[in-house]
């Protein structure tokens, strides 16, 4: 079946020729080409998890950045209500002082009006009951 002459050695050296020119020429750059898109996968793979965690992290602090500023609006909003409530109770009790103020003022004056009526009522009683005992004496 085989013959052992010449021609098996010549084509092994034929046959390591071929895989030698092959690994040069074929798959070593086929190689180095996959091993640079396996690379290239995986940087871009580990940049994306860098930029997931980064975003994440943005985002939880955004969300804890809204969270104060809505408890400090409502602060302020409160604040605002309290002051409000604060000044109108002032006012409604200056105004309700001023009010009484003005009542007692406005009865002082009555009742200074009055002890004027009575005391010139006591004078006209006093002059017309002299005149009526003037006259009743002069007519007895």
């Amino acid at each position: 079946m085989f013959d052992f002459d010449a021609t098996l050695p010549l084509m092994a050296v034929q046959f390591l020729v071929l895989v030698a020119l092959l690994n040069v020429v074929f798959y070593k750059p086929l190689t180095k080409a996959i091993e640079d898109r396996s690379d290239y996968i995986r940087t871009n793979e580990t940049e994306a998890r860098e930029r997931l965690a980064k975003a994440e992290h943005l985002a939880t602090q955004y969300e804890q950045e809204l969270a104060t500023t809505r408890r400090q609006y409502q602060q302020t909003i409160a604040t605002a209500q309290a002051e409000a409530q604060a000044l109108a109770d002032q006012q409604i009790a200056t105004a309700q002082q001023e009010a009484q103020a003005q009542r007692e003022r406005v009865q002082r004056e009555l009742d200074q009006q009055k002890q004027e009526a009575m005391s010139s009522l006591e004078q006209q009683v006093e002059s017309l009951s002299h005149q009526i005992l003037d006259k009743l004496l002069v007519s007895l």
